[in-house]
């Protein structure tokens, strides 16, 4: 079973991308809302969130965990992989990479949160490109609050996308995974000349190699697959949310801490019925 997580909702559009390539995977998708957004929080509090994560995940069954957040990628995917052996982990590093290889006139905009930017995983990926490539670094405080809340970001990211226009930008980064699902929007005010990456389709593809290579086929066939959402926040509000950016009602389970431990709810959002009848077809 493939574990995903981020800190709300900013993961579903990594998981709407792995289970598009690979829709017999089973998955469990955590949002830790109870802290959202990783982007403002210490490096130790997002490490130890991120552990006890995993550590819920791990008991769930699942052998390939997906830290479907930047931010958590930058400041704990080393930290789990030293603590966790028995996992294999998949985490997101900024498309700058791809970009450059896209951009015509070499100058590429990169929209992430501070936390993102000011991480040592951004300044390894910066290092290893051509040095005539020009980095446009736009922090978006904001932004990810601003899509968990379902709140206007027409605003925020006009006004984030302005250093990258005065630039010259013809390439962007959308390094956090919230931003891909108002990349319409994003698209709309950048223009139609700007291309955009979206990391989500090569972290898909890599899930499903490291599935692979542990000797358990993507498999084609005819079972559906089994996907479970869970959130530390409001179950209620987050299957809205799910049913918002996935176009499907889901059952979700609720989730609280106790200190650094994850432990299920005993309520549900919605009856027993709703949940079965929630399931997705397969393929979804």
């Amino acid at each position: 079973m493939v574990g995903i997580f981020d800190s709300g909702v900013g993961g579903l559009s990594v998981w709407r991308e792995i289970v598009g390539q690979a829709p017999h995977l089973h998955t469990t998708y955590v949002a830790d809302q109870a802290h959202t957004p990783y982007g403002g929080r210490p490096t130790h509090e997002v490490r130890a969130a991120s552990r006890g994560i995993a550590r819920w995940l791990l008991e769930r069954g699942c052998d390939v965990v997906v830290v479907a957040c930047n931010t958590a990628s930058a400041v704990a995917l080393q930290t789990l992989r030293d603590e966790f052996p028995s996992l294999r982990f998949v985490g997101m590093e900024p498309a700058i990479k791809p970009a450059a290889a896209l951009s015509r006139n070499k100058v590429v905009g990169v929209l992430a949160t501070p936390a993102t930017l000011d991480g040592a995983l951004f300044e390894t990926t910066i290092a290893r490109l051509d040095a005539s490539l020009t980095i446009v670094r736009q922090p978006c405080p904001g932004l990810a609050e601003a899509i968990e809340a379902d709140a206007p970001v027409e605003a925020l990211v006009a006004r984030f996308l302005e250093p990258s226009r005065r630039a010259g930008a013809d390439t962007l980064v959308l390094a956090c995974t919230h931003y891909p699902l108002i990349r319409d929007t994003i698209q709309r005010l950048a223009g139609p000349a700007v291309r955009i990456v979206d990391p989500a389709e090569a972290v898909a593809r890599q899930t499903t190699r490291v599935v692979e290579s542990l000797g358990a086929p993507v498999e084609r066939g005819l079972e559906a697959s089994r996907n479970d959402f869970s959130t530390s926040g409001d179950p209620e509000r987050f299957a809205q949310q799910v049913q918002r950016w996935l176009g499907k009602r889901m059952y979700v389970q609720g989730l609280r801490w106790r200190g650094e431990t994850l432990r299920a709810l005993a309520s549900k959002s919605g009856s027993e019925r709703e949940a079965r009848n929630a399931r997705p077809e397969p393929g979804v």
